[in-house]
């Protein structure tokens, strides 16, 4: 009667195999789909009533239903919760790329403290002037704490526009790329989230460089920028770690998984506090190592531990952004080796469902000659008892343990199936015509406590069968084929009303009217065209790996931000430098090649950490948070750390070849 462009609750009802069906209700007996053997299901959908004014609260209902019907194997959800699957995939994602997102401000919170250094650098005159005239310590590192604040504020602000104008962009641009209709609009709660973090992170970094301006006698800010800094005073010290612990907080309560948002907090401050002391032992080292004897070597040595050098920022900075950049890689590298193990090379070209039993030499005899086939007898039936107990009286059963949810999907079988394992237990021998014995998929049984020798019950068309667990098996579910949780012995279930699933691959001339011909000749079964299925799956893998990405790209370009920060502050603290040494005969060419030594040795050292601590949180990341399978591919990652750490060598020569090119006498002139 007509196309649906869109069908009505399907994200609720999960991934479906195949296009879905509407039929008028009363038109269904003629159809002769429901009959003795027929498995389905029902659903009811509830629109509650308002109670003074207000929509009665789902979740209150969902829990009356439960309490009022225990032993019914109802499933109760409201529309929050319409798929768990998704979406607990999708708060997994979001809050992956909320912690990506608030590494890569704190990447630039580095940046904010660096041009805080430089624009304080620029002032030390009036703030020597102002503290000569009477103004106190507390009133500088005020009045300019409240200067940031207002130019935070405008920054954050302009941020949050861009922010909640780029979903109108995307949904222009590649609205028909994502997997559902994206529902554009202005959310104030993630924007004001947004400019509260970018101000909270603003103070955090902002504070200490402060201290400068307003610790500092008047003699010594006069005398030049190299002073060594104070400790932070408490004040300052006490803005700075407040406004971090309201980020911590702010964080964890909107987090899924608070103790996996608290581990990946602490270890991004382990990670800072590793990348500050590899920076100090860097000037250390560079200030206790011999001087070489080469020249260009001598320079960039101490070009790494001279007073003022930025070592430390360059390493911290650098480094958070080399790492969230290669752990973004990691996880990405893990999807893509996901996607390419569930979508296998030689995939069968068709799945064929509800295939009448009485029928498989007849659907043998309609495929095209040279046709591929597998075919595995499948019915259906609820686990009812575990070990003589009641499914419904099991306390503490893990989430993970979907075998007790709903129907299970049922076989016999003679020999163990392809892509299984047994681990444990025998199979049963040929020609078994004894006690109901069954074959159970090792996690699931791990995860109830089971073992070789308990027994498990299904109830089959309202028949119950017990079966004693013979044997368990690690299965392949990336296969592509058919797999099972329970495989009985032949014996057991071969007098039950079963149906066929089949896998066929004809030859590539009869793939067009392949699915036409099954379908006349047995309306009942259902045909699947795998490439389909495969581009779905494909298609949801790419936008998972572009998320990926986009947030990588964020990270890269907070740490470029950051670096060309602290290179412009670097060269205007080396200008006197260079024209000391152009004065005494230093070529151009020399202080370049100095440059290079000098960054490289700092790329490649930051890199190797980078991709030591990437593949470290990496590891954390798609095992605990996504639960992936870790397939680093370490050539790739190598190479991609390799050309950041090249990168971090043309910047600095980016950001020092202003410097370096300086005329001496405009810099003399000026001074």
């Amino acid at each position: 009667a007509g196309i649906l462009a869109v069908e009505p609750d399907r994200a609720g009802d999960g991934f479906a195999l195949g296009p879905g069906l509407l039929l008028a209700l009363p038109q269904l007996p003629a159809t002769a789909l429901v009959q003795p053997g027929s498995l389905y299901s029902t659903q009811l959908r509830l629109r509650l009533p308002q109670q003074g004014g207000a929509v009665v609260d789902p979740e209150a209902v969902a829990q009356w239903l439960r309490k009022r019907a225990p032993d019914t194997g109802w499933q109760v959800r409201d529309s929050r919760h319409a798929a768990p699957g998704t979406e607990r995939l999708v708060d997994r994602l979001s809050q992956l790329l909320s912690l990506v997102s608030l590494t890569a401000l704190c990447v630039a919170g580095i940046g904010v403290r660096n041009g805080v250094s430089a624009y304080l650098d620029q002032r030390t005159a009036t703030i020597a002037t102002l503290k000569a005239l009477g103004a106190t310590t507390r009133q500088i590192w005020q009045s300019y704490l409240l200067l940031i604040a207002m130019v935070a504020l405008a920054a954050a602000l302009a941020g949050a526009a861009a922010g909640a104008f780029t979903p109108w962009l995307v949904a222009g641009l590649a609205g028909g790329l994502l997997p559902v209709p994206p529902v554009t609009g202005v959310y104030l709660w993630p924007l004001l989230v947004a400019i509260t973090n970018g101000l909270l992170i603003t103070f955090v970094f902002a504070a200490p460089p402060l201290l400068r301006a307003a610790a500092l006698p008047v003699a010594r800010l006069l005398r030049g920028v190299t002073e060594a800094w104070p400790w932070p005073a408490r004040p300052v010290l006490a803005v700075s770690l407040g406004a971090g612990a309201l980020v911590v907080a702010l964080t964890l309560w909107q987090a899924v998984d608070r103790v996996l948002v608290l581990l990946f907090l602490a270890a991004a401050a382990g990670v800072f506090l590793l990348l500050a002391g590899l920076g100090a032992l860097i000037i250390r080292t560079a200030r206790a190592l011999p001087r070489p004897r080469h020249l260009l070597g001598r320079l960039a040595l101490a070009n790494l531990g001279r007073p003022g050098a930025q070592t430390v920022a360059l390493v911290v900075a650098l480094g958070l952004g080399l790492s969230l950049f290669s752990t973004l890689v990691f996880i990405e590298m893990s999807f893509d080796a996901q996607l390419r193990q569930t979508i296998p090379e030689k995939a069968p070209a068709f799945f064929v469902l509800d295939l009448p039993k009485e029928e498989q030499a007849r659907f043998l005899a309609l495929l095209p000659k040279g046709s591929t086939v597998r075919m595995v007898p499948s019915l259906r039936g609820p686990v009812t008892r575990v070990n003589g107990v009641p499914s419904a009286q099991l306390v503490d059963v893990p989430e993970d343990s979907y075998v007790l949810r709903g129907d299970r999907g049922l076989t016999f079988a003679a020999d163990l199936p392809a892509g299984n394992r047994l681990v444990e237990g025998r199979w049963w021998p040929p020609g078994y015509d004894g006690p109901p014995l069954v074959s159970m998929e090792a996690e699931q049984a791990r995860l109830l406590g089971l073992k070789v020798g308990d027994t498990i019950t299904v109830s089959v068309l309202g028949a119950e069968i017990t079966a004693t667990i013979a044997s368990l098996r690690e299965v392949n579910w990336d296969s592509f084929g058919f797999n099972f949780v329970l495989i009985y012995d032949p014996a057991t279930l071969a007098g039950a009303p079963y149906s066929f699933m089949a896998t066929a691959t004809p030859d590539s001339a009869d793939l067009a009217g392949f699915t036409a011909r099954i379908s006349r000749a047995f309306p009942t079964a259902t045909v699947i065209r795998t490439d389909e299925v495969l581009a779905e799956i494909s298609r949801i893998g790419q936008q998972m790996g572009l998320a990926v990405k986009a947030a990588a790209g964020v990270a890269i370009l907070a740490g470029i931000a950051v670096l060309v920060g602290a290179l412009a502050a670097q060269a205007r603290q080396r200008r006197t430098d260079n024209v000391i040494l152009k004065l005494l005969g230093a070529s151009r060419r020399q202080l370049t090649m100095a440059v290079l030594i000098e960054y490289g040795a700092l790329g490649l050292t930051v890199a190797v950490l980078a991709l030591a601590l990437g593949a470290t949180a990496g590891w954390l990341a798609v095992r605990l948070l996504l639960d992936l399978a870790w397939a680093p591919h370490w050539g790739n990652a190598v190479a991609t750390v390799a050309i950041s750490a090249v990168a971090i060598c043309l910047l600095g020569m980016a950001g020092s070849w202003r410097a370096l090119g300086q005329p001496v006498r405009e810099i003399l002139r000026a001074s």
